[in-house]
């Protein structure tokens, strides 16, 4: 009967059921770039972990972000309408629209595994809370010391 009253076929179905059961407890957040070229979904927790991070290229940016596994990433359109950005240790990977100049996600250099997410980039609806945690990207190295969960973030 949800089948039916949803217009669905029996692949997506099990896709959605797949997806409730591996993705318990995380909603399926839709987001992309201003101009709509880059279009992505990612599972997070309704309650977003924000890093506020002070470095050179964060502050320009007023780069803002939550880090999840890359496995809980979909890039959905705008791969060819990508570009990158790197620079320093060439580690972070920075990419934004060609068309439009935003940056909705980008791969950190903390988390190589996964992926930051611009929760200003993400569709309206889906998240109820934002903590935001300043993180002093100015002394790197110190910095990922000292924090105990940050590097765990991208693990799934």
């Amino acid at each position: 009967a949800f089948q039916e009253r949803h217009r669905l076929s029996c692949e997506e179905a099990a896709r959605l059921l797949l997806d409730a059961y591996e993705y318990r407890g995380l909603v399926k957040h839709t987001g992309g770039c201003h101009c709509g070229a880059v279009r992505f979904e990612v599972w997070a927790s309704a309650d977003l972990h924000v890093f506020n991070c002070n470095c050179s290229i964060c502050t320009k940016k007023q780069n803002r972000h939550f880090i999840v596994p890359a496995s809980r990433f979909k890039l959905l359109k705008g791969a060819d309408n990508l570009t990158t950005y790197t620079f320093n240790t060439h580690h972070a990977q920075h990419t934004f629209c060609k068309t439009c100049g935003v940056q909705s996600f980008y791969t950190p250099r903390s988390n190589p595994d996964g992926y930051g997410i611009a929760p200003h980039c993400l569709d309206d609806g889906t998240v109820q809370t934002i903590v935001t945690e300043d993180i002093n990207g100015k002394e790197w190295e110190k910095a990922m010391k000292e924090h105990k969960t940050i590097r765990d973030m991208s693990k799934p």
